[in-house]
């Protein structure tokens, strides 16, 4: 079977299109609220599964804190409700490949569903790299630099912006390796110049760092660093894209017409 050709693409009235996102959207929202009717039960048990970082470096005796009212309620329920959107993240995005993918060629298909794929799954380790690695370094260090006559007895609401911003900070900052295979994929860049700005694409990811976490050099540098491995590996990969995709361009093809035997 060919590949679709640009004059084989016939357009579609503006109407359809919104008609078509305004479904896919709403499919996203479904799944989010369906996911979150699923877990709303199991809210309290998340909050604590997700303070378990913190709390095992609590000084003895000492417990997390709720300063608002309404925080041990509201609290769980905005935990959920986040969590519910990370889970159904796969189908926001497999949504918005169903509405893209039909303006796409099928060779540009065939890079983009292992882009999406692989966008899915490093958000996760991302965050899971955050709660498995990160913050039991981070509250650890945060413990033990407690001034002497102070408790440390975290707000619950406190925490959870915290963690979120943590979560948030880190997921996105594992998009990067796609983030430089599609910019390399589409052209907008080549491998050679993002080995040549390496030095300050390193001095960017300690600014980013910088802005995405809280004001201490340890969260600082747990972020930055990863950041520029995972920069390293998309600059691997997407030179190994582009040589894939110059070999295809250069492949000979024969233009003579085919001889007629008598």
């Amino acid at each position: 079977m060919s590949d679709r050709r640009p004059e084989d693409d016939q357009e579609m009235p503006l109407v359809s299109h919104l008609a078509e996102l305004r479904t896919r959207l709403l499919r996203c929202v479904l799944a989010v609220f369906i996911i979150f009717g699923c877990l709303f039960y199991f809210a309290q048990d998340i909050y604590t599964f997700v303070s378990a970082p913190l709390r095992q470096f609590l000084p003895e005796g000492a417990t997390m804190i709720a300063t608002d009212v309404a925080s041990p309620f509201l609290t769980p329920f905005k935990m959920t409700l986040v969590v519910a959107l990370f889970v159904s993240m796969p189908v926001i995005l497999h949504q918005i490949w169903g509405f893209l993918a039909p303006g796409l060629y099928r060779h540009e298909r065939r890079i983009a569903v292992p882009l999406l794929v692989s966008s899915i799954l490093l958000f996760y380790a991302g965050m899971a790299f955050a709660y498995y690695f990160v913050f039991p370094l981070m509250f650890h260090f945060f413990a033990s630099v407690t001034p002497q006559g102070v408790s440390m007895m975290t707000d619950i609401a406190s925490y959870f912006d915290f963690v979120l911003t943590l979560f948030f900070a880190f997921g996105v900052a594992f998009e990067i390796p796609v983030a430089v295979v599609l910019l390399v994929w589409i052209g907008v860049v080549d491998v050679a110049y993002l080995r040549k700005i390496r030095p300050y694409v390193i001095v960017g990811c300690f600014v980013v760092g910088m802005i995405l976490t809280p004001p201490d050099i340890f969260s600082q540098t747990l972020l930055a660093v990863p950041m520029w491995l995972l920069f390293e590996v998309g600059v691997l990969v997407g030179s190994m894209v582009r040589k894939r995709s110059n070999a295809s361009e250069e492949t000979p093809t024969d233009s003579s017409p085919p001889s007629v035997r008598p």
